[in-house]
């Protein structure tokens, strides 16, 4: 498994940076143009919510294999003040921001994996995996 370079995001450039290594590791894995913008799409609004809710945290991006399987995962690790109420966040429309409220939803809808853990006070963790059809 190869791993990237951890990509810190406490700017609007560090969600272009990310997005951008992302996007030249799924290339890399051999993902298509359409499952590369996916996966890009996934890693702006991951990286986006860090920037908008927390004062800086990363997204890590990994090359992964199980069974037959390659794909590339996705973590984004922030340190902010957590996330009060999961189930609100996962729902389609929900926002806290003012935007469209597709974002956690339609990154767990974009990829095959999704998991999230939030602890208030302590940051949040989401691991995503997307597999090579």
């Amino acid at each position: 498994m190869r791993t990237q370079p951890s990509v810190e995001v406490g700017t609007e450039w560090g969600i272009v940076s990310a997005r951008q290594a992302g996007r030249e590791l799924a290339k890399e894995v051999g993902f298509n143009n359409v499952d590369q913008a996916r996966i890009a799409t996934a890693i702006s609004e991951l990286a986006r919510n860090i920037y908008l809710y927390t004062e800086n945290g990363v997204i890590e991006l990994e090359v992964v294999e199980k069974d037959a399987l390659k794909g590339m995962k996705i973590i984004a690790r922030d340190d902010g003040p957590g996330i009060e109420n999961i189930r609100d966040v996962m729902e389609d429309g929900y926002s806290s921001s003012g935007g469209l409220g597709a974002g956690l939803p339609g990154v767990k809808r974009l990829l095959d994996e999704f998991d999230i853990e939030s602890e208030l006070g302590n940051g949040t963790v989401i691991s995503t995996i997307k597999w090579l059809r």
